[in-house]
């Protein structure tokens, strides 16, 4: 036999969600075939197969929450020795995702046409019994969202609706005693599962709130500089965004300011100071928020931090991020201004000790060293920090340091140079 186990991927994972199985009992199985998806705290992965033999039985139920190290499946091996394997997950993207039709349901005639959905939306329409095929996608390339999902099962009951009542009335109807009194109407709510990525989400977020000592700094940052010098950039085809100068700017502020790139390790009572430079991109996307990062940003110039974020951020709202693209964050942004936020006060991502949020930049009027009044691009930015590892005087002199090169573009060739 052969006992196919969770496996730790890394990131201290401690548990997953059973998402969907792509076997059943009896199947027969090649090595490195896909057998389940699994939902961790930072993405979806599929566990392959770690020997070839028949499916023998299912040992955990779709939906169950699991610890590492939990048995799923057990295969008939070929060789019918009897071993214990933990199978690794791989990361899932949507170009090599199998989607499997549960048993119960017909086979749908004809060849099917090819389907853009995350793993999690494919996990709802399973759970309200929709044939994901039948729902034409309305996101970016005809990607089917979890709304495209609600609005066909709205229709779907509305259609059916007129029939059951038609069945259930009765032939000869007699008025009840209080018939002219009008019923009391029946609350109506729509549900969306919590589990998987938003219940993992929940799950940090409530360790990090009530284990780190947040204190949130407030800072506004006059962009007009470099948003003219950005300008000048795009008439030279180079087209960078605001948010690689940033990143830049972070990376420089945090070699002077190393307390922020750090994490506190309590069981050893030191403060590691940490020697790369990672920067974790807090990215909205369809299935929940998620963190990839880039690695060694000290080392990227604006022009690589650009690329490398566009890449980064892609690849998260189509679910095609890997194992690697999760791990080793030392810092993290989030860059929320596009979405008209003026402030805000983040959550750290634990166990780093700082989270920078940038809000919606937009035209003030000012009031210049000389008196003068100025129209300038300003923009809000919090700072929230772990306040056992660093004081607000240090968290004050870092956003400083930050907002000097942000104001100043002239400075850059001399700091980075």
């Amino acid at each position: 036999m052969v006992e196919v186990k969770l496996h730790d991927i890394g990131e201290g994972m401690t548990e997953g969600e059973i998402i969907h199985y792509l076997v059943k009992v009896g199947d027969t199985v090649k090595v490195d075939q896909p057998l389940v998806e699994v939902q961790t705290d930072k993405m979806v992965a599929e566990l392959p197969s770690p020997a070839a033999g028949k499916v023998k039985d299912i040992m955990v139920d779709c939906g169950k929450t699991v610890s590492v190290g939990t048995t799923l499946i057990v295969l008939m091996g070929e060789e019918r020795d009897e071993r214990v394997v933990e199978a690794t997950p791989v990361s899932q993207s949507p170009s090599t995702s199998v989607s499997v039709k549960p048993q119960a349901e017909a086979p749908v005639k004809g060849a099917r046409k090819t389907i853009i959905a995350a793993p999690y939306t494919r996990k709802i329409a399973r759970e309200f019994g929709v044939d994901i095929n039948e729902i034409t996608g309305t996101g970016p390339v005809g990607r089917i969202t979890v709304k495209d999902i609600y609005d066909f099962v709205k229709e779907r009951d509305q259609k059916a609706a007129p029939a059951v009542e038609k069945e259930n009335v009765p032939q000869d109807p007699t008025p009840a005693p209080n018939a002219h009194q009008e019923k009391e109407p029946v609350a109506q709510h729509d549900v969306i599962p919590f589990r998987g990525r938003r219940k993992q989400i929940a799950k940090k977020m409530t360790q990090s709130l009530y284990t780190i000592p947040h204190v949130t700094h407030f800072e506004e940052v006059d962009l007009t500089e470099l948003l003219s010098y950005r300008t000048n950039l795009k008439t030279m085809d180079i087209h960078l965004s605001a948010v690689a100068f940033f990143i830049k700017a972070l990376t420089v502020s945090l070699k002077q300011f190393p307390v922020f790139n750090a994490k506190l390790d309590e069981d050893n009572e030191v403060i590691r100071l940490e020697k790369e430079y990672n920067i974790g991109i807090a990215t909205d996307t369809e299935d929940g928020l998620i963190v990839p990062v880039i690695h060694r940003a000290d080392q990227l110039s604006i022009r690589e931090l650009h690329t490398k974020l566009k890449d980064l951020t892609k690849r998260a709202k189509e679910g095609a991020l890997t194992v690697a693209d999760l791990r080793g964050g030392t810092f993290t942004i989030s860059n929320v201004g596009p979405l008209g936020s003026v402030g805000a006060t983040p959550i750290i991502n634990h166990p780093e000790t700082a989270l920078v949020a940038f809000h919606k930049t937009k035209k003030m009027p000012v009031v210049m060293e000389n008196d003068e009044i100025a129209v300038r691009s300003m923009m809000n930015m919090s700072m929230s920090f772990d306040h056992r590892v660093a004081d607000g005087g240090t968290a004050v002199a870092f956003t400083n340091r930050f907002k000097q090169l942000m104001e100043n573009p002239l400075l850059w060739p001399v700091e980075l140079i």
